[in-house]
């Protein structure tokens, strides 16, 4: 626990304890606060990431920011701005007085509606003449709504709106396989922001809508119902949708998939009064339907054609571990196998082994929604290729999330990754680069996997490795580990070691920015 976890900081701190670099936790009041010092300011903040309630004193100090522990988000010391997703809303920040040789943190500073740098705020000002005349995005998920979010925050003021084939309004996507399968999160814990959030910040939200085409030269879009939109600046943010196997003698009800809420409530009433599930795959999202309907004491085989879990993404060692948490749990494998018919209640294994099964959950990958991009002409292969800006080969539309195929800054290759922290930056960033905020996307991948109150966080990208260092013990749940190729690390996975994953993101992104 920090040395001053239970001082109330307005009593005064002598300035002489205060380390440079160093962030001392305690309180405000009743407000969970740290106090650091960074050469000669000193800071006053709050102490809990507004994501997942991260303690940030236990995180890493990059220049001005703070960076939370649990999912990176990152936060600007003198205005409180949440600077990267997944946190959206601001930490809150206090003036400081020094008396005396101590400093005492007195009043709550109230920045208004902009907390955006002298630097951003210059160029926003200098964009401002050249905005869109509107802004559509086509897309619900997580690249859309940080980049709708983004908009307003840097004070577009032009329309908004947002187009999903969801029913519902964008939701924490990660928790429909994690807490809230598993029972342990409620559903008003789901909604990104509350409903009146979209109204209040004039963005019109159009649920449960298709757009059925794309007018690049009109600058319009056509949705399935016959209505049609212009835009001045375009943001696809399709996603990717779950690859569909067609199983022999399996009846439709008995396959699931898991990508929106309604099929995570779907799973949730199947697991309420079938016992038996075998799920195809052993990919993250299947890895993590086990253990969350282990959690609802369903029996849980997992049948897949790898050698281990996760071993093409994270390699044999991490593969062996998950393999034997999961075992641990009453989870059983069944690798080097594949499902080739269902008779009734039996899943017949290529091997001609026979599994009880009530329902089925397909977790075998995801291939991005592109076909829009296509129709209207944009340059594809894996996704959208979009330049270091996210803009697409047609200018004024621009990519973000699973659909985007950008240059990974770090190691010079064109990636597309499928997670919900890379989607979200990179809708931030999208948004600054429609308002003419010129900022190109040049941040790490980073992603995180919970499986039987395991957190396994990773940052970097590798297709391939030639070697794996590992730090730590995987037996001991402390560990890092690191996937090198040519004598240089391309990845870090760590257990319960939060300092050393920011460490190695921080010098990933070093790296990148010399590579400029």
């Amino acid at each position: 626990m920090p040395k001053f976890a239970l001082k109330d900081f307005t009593k005064g701190v002598p300035i002489r304890s205060l380390r440079d670099g160093e962030m001392l936790g305690g309180r405000v009041g009743k407000d969970k606060a740290l106090l650091l010092r960074r050469g000669d300011e000193i800071f006053a903040v709050g102490r809990e990431c507004t994501h997942y309630h991260g303690d940030l004193t236990q995180g890493l100090l990059v220049g001005d920011e703070v960076r939370c522990p649990l999912h990176h988000a990152c936060f600007d010391l003198r205005t409180g701005e949440a600077l990267r997703a997944p946190a959206f809303d601001p930490i809150p920040c206090w003036r400081v007085e020094r008396i005396d040789g101590k400093v005492f943190v007195r009043d709550k500073i109230d920045f208004g509606k902009s907390k955006s740098s002298s630097r951003e705020q210059k160029q926003s000002e200098n964009a401002a003449k050249n905005h869109p005349s509107s802004v559509v995005i086509i897309g619900g998920g997580a690249a859309g709504f940080a980049a709708a979010e983004m908009l307003r925050r840097k004070a577009y003021s032009g329309p908004i709106t947002m187009i999903s084939a969801d029913k519902a309004a964008p939701y924490d996507r990660p928790n429909l396989s994690k807490d809230y399968l598993s029972g342990d999160a409620p559903d008003e814990w789901m909604p990104l922001r509350p409903r009146d959030f979209y109204k209040q910040h004039e963005i019109r939200l159009i649920l449960n809508t298709r757009v059925s085409s794309i007018n690049a030269k009109k600058r319009t879009v056509a949705l399935e119902n016959g209505k049609a939109l212009e835009y001045g600046a375009l943001l696809l943010a399709t996603g990717a949708e779950p690859i569909k196997l067609a199983l022999p003698g399996a009846a439709k009800s008995q396959l699931m998939f898991l990508r929106s809420y309604a099929d995570s409530k779907a799973i949730i009433h199947k697991a309420r009064a079938g016992k038996h599930v075998v799920i195809l795959g052993a990919s993250f999202i299947a890895l993590e339907v086990a253990a969350s309907l282990r959690k609802r004491k369903v029996n849980v085989h997992i049948v897949a054609p790898d050698h281990e879990p996760l071993e093409r993404v994270m390699g044999v060692q991490i593969g062996k571990f998950v393999r034997g948490l999961h075992e641990s749990h009453g989870v059983v494998f069944h690798l080097g196998e594949t499902v080739s018919r269902v008779k009734g209640r039996k899943a017949v294994l290529k091997s001609g082994k026979t599994l009880d099964v009530d329902f089925l959950v397909l977790g075998v990958g995801v291939k991005p929604s592109t076909q829009l991009a296509e129709n209207v002409g944009l340059k594809v292969g894996d996704g959208v290729i979009v330049n270091g800006n996210l803009e697409s080969s047609e200018r004024g539309i621009f990519a973000a999330g699973d659909i985007a195929n950008c240059l990974d800054a770090y190691s010079g290759d064109r990636i597309r990754v499928e997670h919900w922290v890379v989607a979200e930056r990179q809708g931030q960033v999208a948004a600054k680069n429609i308002l003419g905020i010129r900022e190109r996307y040049d941040l790490a991948p980073f992603f995180w996997t919970t499986q039987f109150g395991v957190e396994i966080r990773y940052v970097g990208h590798a297709k391939k490795w030639s070697a794996v260092k590992v730090e730590g013990s995987l037996k001991g749940k402390k560990c890092a580990v690191q996937f090198r190729q040519a004598g240089r690390t391309l990845a870090v996975a760590t257990i319960n070691w939060d300092l050393k994953l920011l460490e190695a993101e921080r010098e990933m992104e070093m790296a990148s920015r010399k590579r400029k």
